[in-house]
């Protein structure tokens, strides 16, 4: 069985933008960021070519909270690991502190990380390691938009089993 390539998703920044005009999108909520998410992210999310994974702060909270909103299946979660110094090593370096976990999650897979902290470092490594990835960062104003989307369906399709 042909496996897609991944999808790593953050939350704060691309589904819940930080911007000023964010229009409400839906009805109150205990946490008024959820009145930041777009529910048009599902339908849009759910064509992409891929597998997806929440790569979030969020943990499973993404499953409970925003998967009802967006009409999406639960998605797996990547957990992160409690290693103190190999994050402080990772920051020297400048890298973001999920950059080798999610290489390492990924395993051989291709993937896709979403996320509105990704830097140059994390590029250049993620070049060496596993050369079958796209970093995209998002502009956390915004959040997810119609070009972004546009990129990533391009960068997966070309990246599908035959």
């Amino acid at each position: 069985m042909a496996v897609l390539p991944l999808l790593f998703l953050d939350v704060d920044g691309p589904l819940l933008p930080f911007g000023g005009d964010i229009a409400h999108h839906g009805p109150d909520h205990a946490n008024p960021l959820l009145a930041r998410l777009d529910p048009m992210h599902g339908p849009w999310l759910a064509a992409l070519p891929c597998e997806l994974v929440w790569a979030t702060t969020w943990m499973d909270d993404a499953n409970d909270l925003l998967v009802p909103l967006l009409g999406l299946p639960r998605l797996p979660v990547v957990t992160w690991q409690d290693d103190r110094e190999a994050e402080t090593a990772d920051a020297r370096r400048g890298l973001h502190w999920k950059t080798r976990g999610l290489a390492a999650w990924a395993g051989g897979r291709p993937f896709a990380w979403v996320d509105d902290e990704i830097g140059e470092n994390d590029r250049a490594w993620t070049a060496r390691h596993h050369p079958q990835a796209l970093l995209h960062r998002v502009d956390p104003r915004r959040g997810l938009t119609d070009t972004d989307y546009l990129a990533l369906d391009a960068w997966l399709r070309a990246r599908q089993p035959c």
